[in-house]
Order: C-alpha cells, then sequence, then structure tokens
C-alpha cells in the first residue's frame, strides 16, 4: 500500500552558514542533499517536498536595497517570495531528475508555483514581527527606509535593526487538489515553496497578493493535510528533537505525544527562531487528522524512516 509523505526541506541545506550562496554552491548542495530522497521513491513512497527560503529571499531582498539606490523599481516580497519559488524549485528539480534517471527510475518530478491564502486581517498584519534579510541597520538607515520604502524596522538581540513583515497563518494552498492528484498518481511535486505567495481573497472573490512571509511548517503542515499525506517530515539541522538543547543534561527525544509537544513548548524548550515553529506546526497537522510527524536532519533522513533515529510526535 502506498504511503504519501510530505518533506519540507530547510533552505539553510541549499545555502549553507559561512557561502555566498552563488549558484554553483546551491546546485552542489541541492544535488548532496537528494540522496535520501531518492531511496524513499525506491522504496515506493510518494512525495511532496516543500522548500525554505530564508537565505535565497535575503538576499534578494539585498539586491533590492541596492538596485533601489540606482533607481530600480524595488519588487514586493511576495514577488521575490515567487522568484524563489521558481529558481529553488528549478533546481530542486533539476537536480532530483538527474538523481532519477541515473537511478533508472521512470518518474517525473514538477514545480509548482504556490499561492496560498491568508486572512488580511491576521493579527500579524498590525504588528510585524517576521525577520527578513540578514542586513543589520543602525537608527539613522532604519529611519530612512522607514521613509523612502515604507519597511518596518525593529531592533534585533542588540545587533542593530532589521526588516520585519507580517506573518499570517496559511489558510488554503490554491492548488492543492492538483498537487494531491499528481502525488497521487506517483509523481514528485514541489510545491509551496518558501511558504508560498501569501494571497488574500477580495469580496469579488479575486485573488490579490499581499506584501507577508507565510512560515514554511505552517504551510507545508497545512499542505501536508490537504493532500491526506501519512506523514509530515520537517527536515532540520537536527538528527533529533533535543530538550536542554546545548547543555550538559541535553536529552534527545524518540517519541513525543501531543501534550508532552506542548508541554515542552510551554517550558520554552523550543525557541522561537529555530525549533519553535516546527513543533507548533507538528501540533497543529496532528490536532487537525494529521497521523504522524517526523522531524531529522536531510543526513539521517533513510535511517529516520526506518526507526533508528529522528523525532516522532505522535497523536
Amino acid at each position: 500500500m502506498k504511503k504519501t509523505a510530505v518533506l519540507a526541506l530547510g533552505g539553510n541545506a541549499i545555502i549553507k552558514a559561512g557561502e555566498k550562496g552563488n549558484i554553483s554552491q546551491q546546485f552542489a548542495n541541492t544535488r548532496e542533499s537528494l540522496g535520501g530522497i531518492v531511496e524513499l521513491i525506491k522504496r515506493g513512497y510518494h512525495l511532496c517536498i516543500t522548500h525554505g527560503n530564508g537565505p535565497q529571499v535575503g538576499n534578494l531582498l539585498r539586491q533590492q536595497e541596492a538596485g533601489e539606490k540606482e533607481g530600480i523599481a524595488v519588487l514586493p516580497l511576495g514577488v521575490l517570495n515567487a522568484a524563489t519559488e521558481g529558481t529553488m524549485g528549478y533546481m530542486i528539480e533539476q537536480s532530483l531528475q538527474n538523481k532519477l534517471r541515473s537511478s533508472k527510475i521512470d518518474k517525473h518530478v514538477i514545480t509548482i508555483v504556490s499561492q496560498v491564502v491568508v486572512d488580511k486581517n491576521d493579527p500579524s498584519m498590525l504588528n510585524p514581527t517576521k525577520f527578513v534579510g540578514s542586513t543589520y541597520y543602525d537608527a539613522k538607515q532604519a529611519e530612512e527606509l522607514k521613509n523612502i520604502l515604507g519597511w518596518t524596522l525593529k531592533e534585533d538581540s542588540g545587533k542593530g535593526y532589521r526588516r520585519v513583515v507580517p506573518s499570517p497563518m496559511p489558510k488554503q494552498i490554491i492548488p492543492g487538489q492538483i498537487i494531491k492528484a499528481l502525488v497521487d498518481r506517483g509523481e514528485v511535486v514541489i510545491a509551496v515553496g518558501g511558504g508560498g505567495i501569501p494571497i488574500y481573497i477580495e469580496q469579488d472573490g479575486n485573488y490579490e497578493g499581499i506584501d507577508a512571509v507565510i512560515d514554511k511548517d505552517f504551510a507545508s503542515a497545512l499542505l501536508a493535510l490537504e493532500i491526506k499525506a501519512d506523514l509530515f517530515v520537517i527536515l532540520t539541522g537536527v538528527e533529533r528533537v533535543s530538550i536542554n538543547f546545548g547543555k550538559e543534561s541535553q536529552c534527545d527525544l524518540d517519541v513525543m505525544s501531543i501534550a508532552e509537544a506542548k508541554l515542552h513548548y510551554a517550558d520554552k524548550q523550543f525557541p522561537a527562531g529555530s525549533m519553535g515553529p516546527k513543533i507548533q506546526a507538528a501540533i497543529q497537522f496532528l490536532e487537525r487528522g494529521g497521523k504522524e510527524v517526523l522531524i531529522t536532519s536531510i543526513e539521517k533522513i533513510v535511517d529516520a524512516f526506518e526507526g533508528k533515529t529522528g523525532t516522532r510526535i505522535v497523536a
């Protein structure tokens, strides 16, 4: 019997810490990250791959800042998100196609640039808190950017000011049924990159873009529900979820129930900037009818599917 899984791949797997992120590095990292995914396809899993885009969209934002000084029109964040869905989807799609071909697996891979509905009255729209980009500014620069570009900037950990944008919760994946049909047929789909392109629905039913960023783990969890995936997999930088991370008392977790995950989250074991959103997305998926969540690293994905490592969160 076929099993369907949504794999949420972190954007930092494509541009690694300390790298400039040129296209050769990004392709090399993409090819390196896909070996385990090919093995899962060999074992009969039907897969949908999502991905983060933090470093990539951060680079585009820096290009926008440089271009603005030269009089080049600045693109809204939703359009930049669409751009990274295309560029990163292309890299993952081509790299995976080549690996499947070399493994003599006859399967199509397709990227779907995905619009995702949000509520334009989501509380985050009035109080942006999601940091984007990697550039820090002093107070004078922050005020200039606010006046010239209309950005909202907030101080970040005493290092300076960074741009913040709204991060509304996803409500619907527009191409969700198309994605489901393709995955059910056995094709590999890359979708909801970077959380998807945030849009809202106007009173007349038309779609309209909105300047925001959707958390890719929440969007991936929603996609997993919409395509009725058996397993939601969050691929991150650690092999297992831990409590007391980085301390002598660190304890790696093999299995958590929803109740245990909520308890550890309430105890601030999972920071907002790293594991926190992943645990929240896992809880949402399970509370809305999902069966199982697996959190592990891309390097250990096959071992994790075999139960040798990783952290499973179950209903």
